[in-house]
This record gives C-alpha cells, structure tokens and sequence, in this order.
C-alpha cells in the first residue's frame, strides 16, 4: 500500500491519529495461544510504515505480555506513536477477576503500565470497565492527578453509557470512547454517538470487523479453539453464523463494486459515519493488515450508505453480543 493514511482528530482533544489504528490484544490472548512475537513485532513495525500511528493494548491482555510486547514494537519510533492502554480490572493468578477501579489502583496500573510499555508517559488512558462500586468521578479525578503529573497525556472510557460519559467529562475531559460498533452492533448510534457529538469526545470502535465475522470468512462449520473466547459467544453459535450471513451478502456486492474486500466496507462504513470515528481492527496476519489499512482510501457515496443501509435495516442480527453476565459488566 503506496498511499499513508491521512489522519483524524479524537473529538476536540486535538489528538490526531491515523484514521484507522491497530488493536493488538489478539497477538497476546482472547482468539487462541498467543501468536510468535517477533512475527508479531514485525507486524507492528510493518503497521507503521503504512501510516498506522494509533495502537491499543491493556494491562490485562495476556496479562501483562501485550504492554510489553507492544512496548518493545514501537520503541524505535516511540515519539511518533499514540499509544493507548486500559485499567478497571482485578487480576488474580493471571486471570481477570471482577472490576477494579479504585483510584489507588488506577495509580498502580499506571505506574505499572508505563514501566511494561518503557514510556514516560501514557498517551491515552482508558477505564476498561465501568466500575459500579466507585462513582466515575472518583475515576476522572485520579486520572486527572496523572494527567496533572505528566503520566498520562488524555483520558477515556470503554463501553460507558451517555450518562457515565457526562458525569466523567465534568471532572476531566473524555477525550474517547473506546465500545463495539460495526454493522452488525449498532447500540451505540440510540444515545452514545449523539452525546459524543455534543460533548466533542471521539469514537473509537473495537471489533470493527464483528471479531472476524464481517471479513465474511465465518460460516455454520468454522469451529474455534478451545481457548478462543468466541466459543462462548451466542452470535458465534453454527445457528448464528448462519443467520447472519445476510449481512455478508450485503457487504459482499457492495465489496464488488468497489472493488474491495467485504471488510474493508465494513471499515469504510464506520469512517464514513462521523469524521471522528477511528475504528481499530485487530489483527496478527500481515496481509489483513494491508487490507484493513487499505479501507481508508475507499470512498462510499452517500448512495452506497443509503443502499446500505436500507439493507442492513431489514436485517435482524441474530445471537447476543456476550452471555448475560459479559453484558451486565457494560454501561450500555
């Protein structure tokens, strides 16, 4: 891929990054063993020199080996990198165990975050979780001391409902939100994108491609290890997989006409839908890479969108995002 990517602004923080960034976490932990590090570095490296310049990892993937890897990845080119991690959760014995967001932990995770990353400052700092036992103001409060230390340069929040956002955006400015949205999880659009608009706060959409579905290489027979988190899923069930394909299909002849790849629509959508919208899609395949970057240089007239979504609107998406106690752990 000749061209870079052109850049775009979170909200009105004035943190420009690469219109589409490289989410990381499945180089470590949640689809399988964690894939071959060098490879991975490479990867990283390779995402670089196509214009990516916005990563995203969290303390507890792995935990704790994908802050490191990453860390290691970008150090060549560290200042002209935006990296982002996470907090929220408890981890025991190397497993996640329920939320965390007491301040005093926040802190630790940070100073922690940093050491693993081997950066003087974290650029962009995410609650992972809201917390329901520690008011969000709590949470902004101790990130804004970090912010006031030069630890962390912005703060943001992760699956937090419209009300959440406001409470934490009046101690200390939200400068993104970090939730599922894509063609296929479309809670967001009700409340959460309209307060971003009118709070100036960007978007950045994990699972972008669906966890894998909308690349449109998922079908009733594609069977996951056993240490894939998608085994637990009800919108990766055979039945559902099924169901869904639909949304391929629509994906599919647009992708045709464009000359593109059904995922690489799937992006070109969400860009299209607010100039501060910054999807992430996570990947540990070299040739995805370039074509998930190569999403941003497609154009999709408001004709494409409309036919979209007229489409997509008679589409009912089967299976639920996560199993109910994965769901409750959202403010959504």
């Amino acid at each position: 891929m000749s061209t870079k990517l052109h850049k775009r602004k979170l909200g009105n923080s004035g943190l420009e990054v690469s219109a589409i960034g490289l989410g990381c976490m499945g180089m470590s932990f949640g689809y399988g063993p964690a894939a071959d590090k060098n490879e991975m570095i490479a990867l990283i490296r390779s995402a670089f020199e196509q214009g990516v310049n916005f990563f995203d990892t969290a303390e507890v993937y792995g935990p704790y080996t994908n802050e490191k890897l990453l860390g290691q990845a970008v150090a060549p080119f560290r200042n002209e990198v935006v990296i982002a991690t996470k907090f929220g959760f408890n981890i025991v014995d190397g497993k996640q165990a329920g939320v965390n967001s007491r301040p005093e932990n926040i802190r630790k995770v940070a100073e922690a975050s940093l050491k693993r990353l081997n950066v003087e400052v974290i650029d962009l700092l995410y609650q992972h979780r809201v917390d329901p036992n520690i008011p969000i103001e709590d949470v902004a409060g101790a990130v804004k001391e970090l912010i006031a230390e030069g630890k962390v340069k912005h703060f943001g929040l992760s699956e937090a409902g419209a009300k959440t956002i406001r409470r934490a955006h009046a101690v200390q400015p939200v400068t993104a939100l970090q939730s599922e949205y894509s063609l296929w999880t479309r809670t967001p659009e009700i409340e959460i994108i309209p307060a971003l608009e009118e709070l100036g706060i960007g978007f950045v959409p994990f699972s972008p491609l669906g966890k894998g579905f909308l690349t449109g290489k998922m079908n009733a027979d594609t069977s996951f290890a056993s240490t894939d988190f998608r085994k637990i899923l009800p919108r990766f069930t055979p039945e559902a997989l099924d169901a869904n394909q639909s949304l391929i299909d629509l994906l599919g002849e647009v992708a045709k006409q464009k000359n593109a790849t059904p995922a690489q629509i799937a992006l070109a959508w969400l860009l299209a839908q607010k100039p501060w919208i910054v999807p992430i899609p996570g990947t540990t395949k070299m040739h995805r890479l370039e074509e998930n970057n190569g999403a941003a240089a497609i154009e999709l007239t408001s004709d494409d969108l409309n036919k979209i979504e007229s489409v997509a609107a008679q589409i009912k998406v089967h299976g639920a995002r996560y199993p109910e106690h994965i769901e409750k752990m959202t403010g959504l």
